[in-house]
């Protein structure tokens, strides 16, 4: 069990606030995304911190109790427990403590339970699945330690963003130069999306693209 020695800067966090997970994800490459089965749980409320990590053996939740105490508030706490949805690693009731601690949200690489409590919640959840099957208390676990959900690598210290879309994780060292692509990308979406409203659109770049291809026509 480990203690996290860097973090990501608060004014940092405020600005990925103000951009969607899609673009964070298109200024990365589009390679870099928690598994797609992990799902907002919650009513939908954005969800953006730096990342406490947990390595958890699956179905078993007790280093997860231990997150909960240690994190800091604003702090994303984000769980591999191996995808495995047989038993749920949390409910409404570790939640509740995550609420009371005023964290920023909690990441699940495997099942929650009390779903129909959750889903009326803002507080941020995202898991890969629900069961009903409560959760093991036997360890082994590790805590701010790298995990990966699925593909992505997440450390303690990156900044952790979900939404509608999806979750995903930004690198410490890479934050300030992610953050300022993906402003940039969203204000000119910001302003397309304003021409297409008033039916401004360049679509010269279409048969461009298909002639670079060999297409005729």
């Amino acid at each position: 069990m480990l203690q996290r020695t860097r973090c990501v800067d608060a004014d940092i966090i405020d600005g990925f606030r103000t951009v969607p997970v899609a673009n964070v994800s298109d200024v990365m490459e589009r390679v870099w995304s928690a598994p797609a089965s992990i799902r907002p749980i919650h009513d939908g409320t954005p969800m953006c911190g730096p990342a406490v990590t947990v390595r958890a053996a699956p179905g078993d939740n007790l280093l997860v109790h231990k997150a909960l105490d240690v994190a800091e508030p604003g702090d994303v706490i984000v769980v591999d427990a191996g995808g495995d949805l047989t038993n749920s690693i949390l409910g409404e009731m570790m939640i509740t403590h995550a609420i009371a601690r005023r964290l920023g949200g909690i990441v699940i690489f495997g099942a929650i339970r009390d779903f129909d409590t959750l889903k009326t919640w803002s507080f941020p959840v995202f898991a890969a699945g629900v069961t009903h099957r409560g959760p093991y208390k036997n360890g082994p676990g590790e805590l701010n330690v790298p995990i990966a959900l699925g593909s992505m690598v997440i450390e303690p210290g990156d900044v952790v963003l979900g939404d509608g879309d999806g979750v995903i994780t930004v690198p410490f060292v890479d934050a300030n130069s992610i953050l300022e692509a993906a402003q940039k990308k969203h204000a000119k979406e910001l302003a397309h999306m304003t021409d297409l409203q008033n039916g401004v659109a360049d679509r010269d770049w279409i048969d461009a693209k298909l002639r670079s291809l060999g297409a005729k026509f």
